[in-house]
């Protein structure tokens, strides 16, 4: 089996992309807003279709600039009201909003306000506002425009932008970020170059959104990979019209920045007389596609992405109850289509084939993940652990270089603890999860070399992947995530059961 490759240059590419920045910003005569679209934190994937990529890039390249650089952070009063949450944290924005402001100053950055957009006075929202005020953290309103965005003279007009708080900032870039999508990030960047405007700043605005890759083919296969991720969405990745007529060169873009772009033309134009852009992509100052350095281990690692987006979808149906959730049956009918418009097969994640012979060869559920240098090893399910844990446990060891018939955990040690957890703690299934197989495991290391070397290879699990035969327990798939493990599963219950813990 052949070992996945690096794809992406991490280094060059912060290098690259804190310069392009700072390059707008002298374009603009020193202030910039930079809307910020996709994930600061945690962007896991762009690190599973670039590999070398790290989840953190985005906010360790703004570090690099943090002298330079403020942060405001966008959220809807109707995400507030709605109490809306992210699906991948379960978490809702409010508290993302707290989450974020953590985040960003034990980085070192400065956190300047929070702006709450489409402002309306609802008891959720003024608590929210309360909360950020007490903590001593800025808060402005933004109001909700009649017929926006379609109505230019409206909005550029005391009665649209003029009726916004002016945000106050010190510093020449200013970052616009939020805790999901349609919080406002950039009606919140253009009503500040509105308010700029007016005491005489000429500030500008870009657009900083990893995804599509503009300097990539529209067909290439990590542009084809956020199509999957937008599957549920009514994203699509198109060729940039303007660019196109501007230039005669062909970029990509998506189709919400170039259906809005003859609205953004017309608020530049109204606010400065002119115009700064002449199509969505000169907007961007991504520059990802100038650190790719493998296009066939991007283009492979694209590919087993739409893969486990394909699964991710199919496991999101069953948990709806089946076909009988539209939403859910037309994301997997669009993700099925694109798998079979590329020629995706199972085949290009050995860990489907693997498990699934390992579940047939044991006739119970099975778990297969696959190593930094291709080597796929197998864990079934037993009386004291699960599939996924035996699997774990034994990718550990292959790591350590631990022989396979060392007990790495006596079944001495397992047995008082599935004791606890079914007679005194109400478990039904007394075999260990993840975490607890982990806990375990740690304390074993204190007095076992070959444990402790294994809890030492922890981190070697990033970036791999696996797949398990049946739809795991909640609790085992956060665990996996955390461990940034690329997991996918089966459509299949591994009981009857219909609440999942």
């Amino acid at each position: 089996m052949t070992p996945h490759r690096t794809a992406f240059d991490n280094a060059t590419y912060i290098r690259l992309q804190s310069d392009n920045i700072k390059k707008r910003i002298g374009s603009f005569g020193g202030k910039l807003y930079l809307e910020f679209g996709g994930k600061l934190f945690d962007d896991y994937h762009a690190s599973r279709v670039l590999p070398g990529f790290l989840p953190d890039t985005k906010v360790n390249m703004l570090c690099s600039m943090k002298e330079q650089a403020e942060i405001i952070i966008a959220i809807s009063a109707s995400s507030i009201e709605k109490s809306k949450k992210r699906g991948d944290l379960g978490i809702t924005y409010e508290n993302e909003v707290f989450r974020l402001i953590d985040a960003f100053r034990s980085k070192g950055l400065f956190v300047g306000s929070v702006v709450i957009t489409r402002y309306a006075p609802t008891q959720a929202t003024l608590s929210f506002e309360g909360r950020l005020t007490s903590l001593g953290i800025p808060v402005y309103r933004h109001y909700t425009i009649p017929d926006y965005p379609s109505n230019v003279p409206l909005i550029v007009s005391e009665d649209g932008y003029g009726k916004n708080d002016y945000i106050k900032t010190t510093r020449p870039l200013v970052v616009v970020t939020a805790p999901g999508p349609g919080s406002g990030k950039m009606a919140t960047c253009l009503s500040q170059l509105y308010h700029e405007n007016l005491r005489g700043v000429k500030a500008g605005y870009a657009k900083f959104e990893t995804f599509p890759i503009w300097n990539l083919p529209l067909g290439h296969a990590v542009n084809r990979a956020y199509e999957a991720a937008t599957a549920d969405l009514d994203d699509v990745n198109m060729i940039d019209p303007y660019h196109l007529e501007a230039y005669g060169e062909k970029t990509v873009n998506y189709n919400r920045d170039i259906e809005i772009f003859p609205v953004l033309d017309a608020i530049f134009k109204k606010i400065y007389g002119t115009s700064p852009y002449k199509s969505p992509t000169d907007m961007g100052v991504n520059m990802a596609g100038f650190a790719i350095v493998d296009d066939e281990a991007a283009t492979a690692a694209s590919r087993r992405e739409i893969l486990r987006r394909y699964y991710a979808a199919l496991e999101d149906r069953l948990a709806a109850g089946g076909e009988a959730d539209d939403a859910k049956d037309a994301v997997v009918r669009k993700l099925e289509l694109l798998k079979n418009t590329m020629e995706i097969t199972d085949d290009e994640r050995p860990v489907i084939a693997a498990a699934e012979a390992k579940a047939k060869a044991t006739g119970a559920p099975a778990f297969a993940i696959e190593l930094p240098d291709g080597e796929v090893v197998t864990g079934k399910t037993s009386s004291l652990l699960g599939a996924s844990s035996a699997a774990l446990l034994n990718a550990l060891k292959r790591l350590a270089g631990v022989p396979d018939e060392v007990d790495l955990i006596s079944p001495d040690v397992i047995e008082p603890i599935q004791h606890l957890k079914v007679q005194h703690m109400g478990n039904k299934n007394p075999r260990l999860h993840i975490d607890e197989l982990l806990i375990t495991l740690a304390i074993c290391a204190v007095t076992d070399k070959n444990a402790a070397s294994t809890i030492e290879c922890i981190d070697k699990l990033h970036g791999l992947e696996a797949h398990s035969t049946v739809v795991l327990s909640r609790v085992d798939e956060q665990q996996f995530r955390r461990l940034g493990v690329n997991l996918t599963c089966s459509p299949v219950y591994e009981t009857k059961k219909i609440y999942r813990k």
